[in-house]
């Protein structure tokens, strides 16, 4: 068992990531069993939910002409535009369903303003708005978090790197987590967690 200082984070393990799913992650549900055993380990575990209305900004289909995976500016930034992806009460946003989703005591759903996509379990992506994560975290005595699930380079890098910019000691277990890798972001993010702080582990 974990001190009770160490949370688990799970990120995203849903239909829509796993094979099969709108914006699959290959091999996506090879890391459920792993992860359901890590669970017994820690005090306090967390999952989160990818949570989009279906009119959702960074869904392609609604910018007229925009293909999947090209990139389009919003007032935060520049936005990946997906696949339509974790729609609210579809099959694809529910959890993958071997993913033991009962030992977790906190469910973040995020990507729910149609305006803003949203990555981290702590922060949507303009880096301000907050899920509310870091003040449950905190209240429980949390000072350390490990994070697994779905994908490496995007939801579940951006978790880690808030994570220690909010002064948590942050673990990535790769081995328990499965990458996009569109056009080179594994190996970017993996550099920007390294440089942040966050230890990556097999």
């Amino acid at each position: 068992m974990k001190p009770a200082n160490e949370a688990l984070i799970v990120i995203d393990v849903q239909n829509d990531f796993c094979p099969g799913g709108a914006l699959a992650v290959a091999g996506g549900d090879e890391i459920i069993s792993r992860i359901n055993g890590l669970m017994g380990d820690f005090a306090t575990v967390v999952l989160t939910q990818d949570w989009h209305p279906a009119d959702h900004m960074s869904f392609a289909a609604n910018h007229p002409g925009a293909a999947p995976f090209s990139l389009t500016r919003m007032p935060y930034g520049p936005q990946v535009l997906w696949p339509v992806h974790c729609v609210q009460g579809t099959t694809g946003a529910e959890f993958h369903k071997d993913l033991r989703p009962d030992p977790a005591q906190l469910v973040i759903r995020k990507g729910f303003r149609p305006e803003i996509d949203s990555y981290s379990a702590f922060f949507e992506n303009d880096q301000t708005t907050p899920t509310g994560l870091e003040g449950y975290l905190r209240s429980r005595g949390v000072t350390a978090v490990t994070l697994v699930g779905l994908a490496t380079d995007y939801c579940v890098a951006y978790s880690a790197l808030d994570a220690a910019r909010l002064g948590f000691k942050a673990t990535v277990l790769e081995g328990a987590a499965r990458a996009i890798d569109l056009n080179g972001s594994l190996a970017e993010a993996r550099d920007k967690m390294r440089a942040a702080g966050v230890a990556l582990e097999a």
